[in-house]
């Protein structure tokens, strides 16, 4: 399967980051796991949210943030990967001046269902 960006529309989750999907089970067959960008613009920060049964990874490839992590926060920049356990709050809010992008990649899938704002 080969999944071209450009033929992707972007979405807002409940968390409220602008989601560009490119892999998940519900279109693809991929079975355990999806994969998106997440945009965060200049100045904003998703709400607080905690995934039940999701482990997720954020990898940075664009733009300056703070990452709260549980009772932890720090900055995180391109090249930096964060590890996201089932169950544990997080955010992350853009410092730059240029939009924050994040890989996101989620073991199961991403699904609203699975996402608790706090």
């Amino acid at each position: 399967m080969h999944v071209r960006r450009r033929d992707r529309e972007p979405f807002v989750t409940k968390d409220e980051s602008i989601i560009t999907e490119f892999i998940h089970p519900s279109w693809t067959a991929a079975k355990n796991q999806s994969l998106a960008e997440a945009v965060v613009p200049v100045g904003k920060e998703t709400l607080a949210h905690r995934h039940l049964l999701t482990e997720e990874l954020y990898h940075v490839t664009r733009g300056r943030g703070v990452m709260r992590l549980g009772e932890e926060s720090f900055e995180v920049a391109p090249g930096d990967t964060v590890l996201i356990s089932p169950g544990e709050v997080h955010s992350i809010k853009n410092i730059g001046e240029e939009d924050l992008a994040v890989l996101c990649c989620c073991a199961p899938a991403y699904t609203h269902e699975d996402t608790v704002l706090e």
